[in-house]
């Protein structure tokens, strides 16, 4: 799978369960961690696992390997390492507290009106 179908088909996962206000920020040379952090929030606990349970569906679909999964018990901020890209899934409440749009606010995004049109 190649650069390209990876981002479509995590951003219509995550699009697919309602995910809000989904961002991708490309950090290739800012980050030693991944290529692409994806950002979106649910507006409860029961819809950030949602989103998480959706991309490790789609993932295990297509053989992309999950590296780690975490935070997806407390469904506060689950983070799904695809290797590549990071997925990170905020509640509404802590993704303004933890700002990973400024933190990272260096990196471009990358647009997504295509794919969530």
């Amino acid at each position: 799978m190649n650069e390209q179908e990876l981002i479509e088909l995590v951003v219509k996962a995550v699009d697919d369960k309602r995910a809000e206000d989904i961002m991708m920020l490309d950090m290739k040379g800012i980050s030693l961690v991944a290529d692409y952090f994806l950002i979106c929030h649910g507006n409860s606990e029961k819809q950030v696992q949602a989103i998480a349970r959706e991309l490790k569906d789609v993932a295990a679909e297509k053989e992309i390997n999950i590296r780690r999964m975490e935070g997806f018990d407390q469904a506060r901020w689950v983070l799904v390492d695809m290797g590549d890209m990071v997925v990170h899934v905020f509640h509404r409440d802590e993704r303004s507290y933890y700002n990973l749009e400024k933190l990272w606010g260096d990196a471009p995004s990358v647009d997504l009106n295509q794919i969530l049109s």
